[in-house]
């Protein structure tokens, strides 16, 4: 194995070798790549540097001009980069300006943990110390994972370097780490003490240093391998290993596997899938470099048809008399290029109370995601609400002009169907006769006021 550097502890790759530090060894074999996202991506920080410097540095407008023309020239620019890059200066300047006193600012800094880690540093996108507080913020343009705040291990490894910078000359009793993923609306923050992120360096980070530096080939395949983007991934013996235990069930003895050993296969598969499309990247590279891959070979896949010149080829067919009616469709935008186009804020304003969103189908997902369980039998829960129930849920439906609608919020339970309650009083008339509309209906008088629920169910 080759001598470890600094790359292989570089904080973006943490969450790979502090859970599997043998890829920090096996990485160094491999050469590296970068991707047209990572060049975007590259960009949007060069653009997002420039706002901040711009803000909170001492820069002319002529200077900001000539480099954000310079940005904007290059092959990897989209207009979009613009807006994302505000969202992230927003929440940078948000931050600053929360403080009672001008806070400390530092833009793309450099920052060592090499007392931890040999030789490792990392650059963070900002630091705003004020307040006995430091924040850490990363920025994210990639839109393709979720990253979260919490115990997030390149944004803590930043805080550990920021504090080895800072420490001496500022109270630093707190540290929130904020990741800014504008294209996918991700904002997450996360808080920890000082002792306590110290202690997981300790704890955590320096046992892990220790084993690549001692060339321990530890191997712990995990979500890691493509949360983290490993380029061993794939190809990686240990990977494999785990996936190919699948094996371990044909010593079961009953015919039929149980739910406990579904819910293991399942797991498996989950990260035998992405797997499985590594090694059929790999293979495709490897056939069209030279190499072959014993019973496979690479073919021409399923063409698309196209007009070289589409004016050109609709005009001929106007020309041969065809109505030009018949040659176009006028369709409205879908609901989330509307709002890309329009603008989320003013796009909101404008239609926001005519948008429903409809429940998704069940999906099976591993017990961990964050998202709230299906509720199993949502339509029979409505079956036994009474006549006089303190619900809060907006009115979507009016019973005449005595009717006096009480507005107070909007329910969308989960399940199949999406159930709206609805609430109104009416004054001296007795509606027993079903005045209230919908599918299902409970009635509650009191003097000469009758109060009436309604629940209706829409596919």
């Amino acid at each position: 194995m080759p001598d470890i550097h600094a790359k292989q502890f570089s904080p973006s790759g943490a969450v790979k070798w502090l859970n599997c530090p043998g890829s920090a060894l096996l990485e160094a074999t491999l050469p590296d790549t970068a991707s047209s996202y990572a060049k975007e991506g590259t960009l949007a920080h060069s653009l997002a540097e420039l706002k901040l410097q711009k803000k909170f540095e001492p820069m002319s407008q002529s200077t900001y001009t000539r480099r954000f023309n310079k940005i904007k020239k290059d092959e990897f620019y989209q207009s979009e980069m613009d807006r994302h890059t505000d969202t992230y200066l927003d929440y940078v300047t948000e931050i600053a300006y929360s403080f009672r006193t001008s806070p400390f600012v530092a833009i793309e800094k450099r920052v060592s943990f090499e007392n931890y880690a040999p030789g490792g540093f990392g650059t963070a996108d900002s630091i705003v110390i004020g307040d006995k507080t430091m924040h850490v913020i990363d920025f994210k343009y990639g839109k393709g994972k979720r990253v979260e705040a919490e115990c997030n291990p390149q944004g803590m490894l930043y805080a550990l370097g920021a504090l080895h910078e800072y420490g001496l000359f500022y109270q630093i009793d707190d540290i929130v780490i904020s990741i800014v993923q504008p294209r996918i609306d991700n904002i997450s923050q996360y808080v920890i003490s000082r002792n306590d992120l110290e202690s997981w360096a300790v704890n955590i980070v320096r046992p892990a240093v220790d084993k690549i530096l001692n060339n321990l080939e530890e191997f712990h395949p995990g979500e890691w391998c493509d949360k983290g983007f490993c380029k061993a991934a794939g190809r990686c013996r240990a990977q494999c290993n785990s996936h190919t235990a699948l094996e371990d069930f044909r010593e079961a003895l009953p015919p039929l596997i149980s739910d406990v050993e579904i819910g293991d296969v399942l797991k498996r598969a989950e990260s035998l899938k992405k797997w499985v499309s590594k090694l059929e990247e790999y293979a495709l590279t490897a056939v069209l470099d030279g190499k072959n891959i014993p019973g496979w070979k690479v073919v021409e896949g399923r063409s698309i048809r196209a007009f070289k010149d589409s004016d050109e080829a609709l005009d001929r067919i106007i020309q041969s008399g065809y109505d030009e009616s018949l040659l176009y469709e006028r369709n409205p935008l879908s609901l989330s290029k509307l709002e890309k186009q329009i603008g989320k804020q003013e796009f909101t304003k404008l239609v926001g109370d005519l948008i429903i969103k409809s429940p998704g189908k069940p999906t099976l997902v591993v017990e961990n995601d964050k998202r709230e369980p299906y509720k199993i039998g949502a339509v029979k829960d409505f079956e036994n609400i009474g006549g006089n129930e303190n619900v809060s849920c907006k009115i979507n439906y009016s019973t005449g002009k005595r009717s006096l609608q009480e507005r107070s919020g909007y329910c969308n339970p989960s399940g199949k169907y999406r159930a709206a309650w609805t609430r109104n009083r009416l004054h001296g008339s007795d509606i027993s006769g079903g005045s209230c509309g919908g599918h299902r209906k409970c009635h509650y008088s009191s003097n000469s006021s009758v109060w009436c629920m309604s629940i209706s169910f829409k596919f």
